[in-house]
């Protein structure tokens, strides 16, 4: 009598709620960045974005997305240019900064600006500096597509990084 298993059970799929899929997902540990740009009236914006992502080498393309309930959506949606910032691992406090609705961010913040009128944050552990390619609509997101034009980093500093909601500075939750 053979009493092995099969290699492959076909199961059904369990039904799952927002929250387990949240906690699921959060364990998928990524970086935090922000992503910021200038509307066509001039107001500097930025938002805190953890769905960052690398497409392509050849040619030069990155992937973020932002929810579609985002008040900054619209002007993201309409720029020509903008820039993502990976965070250092000392940048927790500008993170929270840019994540509060309603927050005067640039005031507080170290930066200037692009050959593009993006405004660049100081002290980043990479920046890339992007012209906005395509964008694509899925589910409760949009999803854009930018083309690196340029691209700084500084390898001697760490990550800030964001694990299953909260986030991380050297291994160390903050």
């Amino acid at each position: 009598m053979n009493s092995a298993l099969p290699t492959s059970v076909l199961r059904p799929a369990l039904p799952f709620s927002q929250r387990e899929l949240r906690d699921a997902l959060g364990q998928f540990a990524t970086g935090v960045t922000i992503i910021t740009a200038r509307s066509t009236q001039g107001h500097a914006v930025g938002t805190t974005v953890s769905s960052f992502n690398a497409v392509s080498l050849a040619p030069a393309l990155v992937l973020w997305s932002l929810g579609l309930h985002a008040n900054s959506l619209p002007v993201f949606q309409g720029c020509t240019h903008y820039a993502v910032h990976v965070l250092s691992a000392e940048q927790q406090s500008l993170a929270e900064l840019f994540a509060r609705k309603g927050a005067d961010r640039f005031s507080q913040t170290a930066h200037h600006d692009s050959e593009h009128g993006v405004p660049l944050l100081e002290g980043c552990a990479a920046v890339f500096e992007c012209r906005n390619l395509r964008q694509h609509e899925e589910g409760d997101h949009l999803l854009f597509i930018g083309e690196v034009e340029r691209c700084e980093h500084h390898a001697g500093l760490s990550p800030l990084l964001y694990h299953a909601g909260h986030m991380h500075s050297h291994g160390i939750q903050k």
